[in-house]
């Protein structure tokens, strides 16, 4: 298979999760209306969701190196599907939190998947390659998803942007049936014995390299994660914007993501991907030192703004260059490390994002703190990581006795 039709089936797979958490943003006002509470306490289904997509990813990992890709795969997208339906049908805030939560367990069974079938096929550097491709395509949902979740609400209520989602996910299921799985390397499952599906998370948690890693993914994710749940705040209710102005704002992100995972693929012909990591990290706190003095004088929405679409637009080249990295080490235990990334980011990160939106509607400078004090733990990850992760695998030698 092409690495072209691989990055588009992955990346459309991989958009599930930022198309569930930004294609309803533009709807908390509607949706607090609708259930009767405030504003800020909609945030709770986005922290809910986030930090289940985390937890539930230390089960689908192992069971995928045990049982197979597709099987967890695809019965993550129907548990997906059936959790959007509920969700659009619930009346209630526990209700609807219940039914994100069910919803996100389906989407960790997916989100927990790719990064393992991407390590299943290539390493190294081709790996990064690969995951920024996926990045590119994958940028296409969170870009889309606000102005989306916009056009439901033109047209009827929030719970049309569910229903959406849960048609998306029926359609990918086709798709990757007939399109991909056909034409992958297979994988061959890790027949261990049950009890080491646990005791597996201490061969990556124990290896330093990786950890480091993991930790930079981890910062960076939760400082994103802060502004997604606040951002209809900072953008529609501190500065008044329409949706429309939102979505074009958020969209703005997703384009410096892309431009600048663009701009990676032929820096990394030059660059390790450790490199490149810690300029881009390092860019990123820069940007949020900017973001928090234009807080902190009062700046208007155009100081601002570029400040926040610099900083969250580096995820473009920091996330695929970090996974590749992270995910180095263990090609025979992917599933696992992938499924350690993944729970880690979305578990802490959402544990940030819900105790932020416990305090209610947040001051712009009390958020921009928040994510400043994220990206200066990110850099000092950063500038200890090595140059060169192959380097590292030479001088480190791992416990897993099937890596190499």
């Amino acid at each position: 298979m092409s690495q072209l039709r691989l990055a588009l089936l992955l990346g459309m797979t991989v958009a599930l999760a930022p198309l569930s958490i930004d294609a309803y943003l533009p709807a908390f006002p509607s949706i607090a209306d609708w259930l009767g509470i405030p504003h800020a306490q909609v945030g709770l289904t986005l922290s809910a969701y986030v930090m289940t997509l985390g937890l539930a990813q230390l089960v689908g990992g192992p069971l995928s190196d045990r049982y197979g890709r597709k099987p967890v795969l695809f019965g993550g997208l129907l548990v997906f599907a059936a959790g959007a339906v509920m969700v659009s049908l619930a009346d209630t805030l526990s209700e609807m939190v219940f039914w994100r939560v069910a919803q996100a367990l389906g989407g960790a069974f997916c989100a927990v998947s790719v990064p393992a079938l991407v390590r299943d096929q290539v390493s190294g550097q081709d790996a990064a390659r690969l995951f920024g491709l996926i990045g590119l395509i994958m940028f296409v949902a969170p870009a889309a998803a606000p102005a989306l979740g916009s056009l439901m609400l033109a047209l009827g209520e929030w719970q049309w942007i569910f229903l959406m989602l849960a048609a998306y996910a029926g359609g990918l299921m086709l798709a990757l049936n007939l399109a991909l799985f056909p034409r992958l390397k297979p994988h061959i499952p890790t027949k261990t014995p049950i009890a080491t599906l646990a005791t597996n998370y201490l061969l990556v948690l124990r290896h330093r390299t990786t950890m480091r890693f993991i930790g930079i993914q981890v910062l960076c994710f939760s400082m994103m994660l802060l502004f997604i749940t606040h951002s209809s705040f900072i953008y529609q209710e501190w500065f008044g914007l329409s949706n429309g102005h939102f979505s074009l704002l958020f969209a703005a992100n997703i384009v410096l993501m892309a431009l600048l995972n663009l701009i990676n693929r032929p820096l990394l012909r030059y660059f390790p991907s450790a490199i490149l990591v810690r300029a881009q990290v390092i860019l990123q706190c820069l940007a949020l030192v900017a973001l928090t003095v234009a807080a902190l004088l009062g700046g208007t929405v155009w100081a601002v703004a570029p400040c926040i679409i610099l900083a969250i637009g580096c995820q473009g080249g920091i996330v695929p260059n970090n996974m590749a990295n992270a995910m180095e080490f263990f090609p025979k235990l992917s599933g696992t490390a992938s499924a350690l990334l993944g729970a880690s980011q979305f578990t802490i990160a959402g544990a940030i994002s819900s105790v932020s939106s416990s305090f209610g509607d947040l001051s712009l400078t009390t958020i921009a703190t928040g994510m400043l004090a994220c990206s200066i733990g990110a850099v000092l990850l950063a500038l200890g990581a090595p140059e060169a992760v192959r380097r590292a695998k030479e001088s480190e030698p791992t416990s897993d006795p099937q890596a190499y």
